[in-house]
């Protein structure tokens, strides 16, 4: 009677651990599976901000130039100002500016699937003027005025584009990186420009988020 409770129990034993081990297998082939699909889901966006990221070179050359080292477009327009003065005024350079703003609005349109950040960025020459990072984003201000009062630009704008405008100044307080600068002072009276894909920052907040 013993060895038939004895058999009984090392039977019910291993019919229970043969369970547990099926079990564990069947969770270990759905994990598998599961990073597989994640991991080829990550492939593919990597791949899309990638080529969503590269879409912004196709700004054209004759007003964008794109800087690798810091991932920045500089305007190429000679935007001059006086010291202390965020006015432009000039009707040659005015008109340079509302080319440049049509051709963002072509590329907007181009990728239209795309949402997009606009940061224009004013930068300011050193000299004497002592507010020269409220100036900077003062002529900032200015050309985002001037390209909103063109209802061509303003309605391209206004669809799937976020504009932000911002000033660093002359560089006599950054902080970090150091910023992109000319040696020639006078050629720091310029715009930068940064074309962010929002999908970018919603993949990068979504990462953020998950971890």
């Amino acid at each position: 009677m013993k060895n038939k409770k004895e058999s009984y129990f090392w039977t019910s034993y291993s019919d229970l651990m043969t369970s547990l081990f099926f079990v564990m297998l069947v969770l270990f082939v759905v994990t598998i599976c599961m990073l597989h699909q994640r991991m080829v889901a990550t492939e593919k966006e990597l791949d899309e901000i990638k080529r969503i990221e590269d879409s912004t070179k196709d700004l054209p050359k004759k007003y964008f130039e794109y800087n690798e080292e810091y991932e920045k477009f500089v305007l190429k327009i000679d935007c001059k100002f006086n010291v202390g003065d965020a006015t432009i005024q000039d009707s040659t350079t005015l008109k340079k500016l509302k080319e440049a703003g049509m051709a963002i609005c072509y590329f907007l349109g181009k990728y239209r699937q795309n949402s997009y950040l606009l940061i224009v960025e004013g930068q300011a020459s050193k000299d004497n003027y002592t507010l020269n990072y409220e100036l900077s984003y003062r002529r900032a201000l200015a050309l985002i005025e001037y390209w909103n009062s063109e209802k061509d630009i303003r309605q391209e704008f206004g669809r799937k584009c976020e504009v932000l405008i911002a000033g660093s100044g002359d560089n006599r307080i950054a902080l970090g990186k150091k910023p992109m600068r000319e040696e020639n002072e006078i050629d720091n009276q310029r715009f930068i420009i940064h074309i962010i894909p929002k999908n970018i920052i919603n993949s990068a907040t979504k990462d953020i988020s998950q971890n």
